[in-house]
């Protein structure tokens, strides 16, 4: 798995344990899907991803999107 799909994955999963989180915990676990959702806008217009920094340290290989 790449750089790009492993913060792609990474992003899907924080999302949907936000939403399930919300349904079934309390409705403020809403913030987490909100806070994905800020983060991959930010990194669409700047290019900067804390995930992919992340990731990048743990030895994925580069992608094309984050470089």
């Amino acid at each position: 798995m790449n750089l790009d799909r492993a913060v792609m994955a990474f992003a899907g999963l924080v999302v949907l344990a936000g939403a399930i989180l919300s349904l079934t915990v309390h409705p403020w676990w809403i913030a987490l899907t909100i806070f994905a959702g800020l983060n991959l806008l930010q990194a669409s217009f700047t290019g900067f991803c804390p995930a992919a920094i992340v990731f990048r340290k743990l030895g994925a290989p580069q992608g094309t999107a984050f470089d």
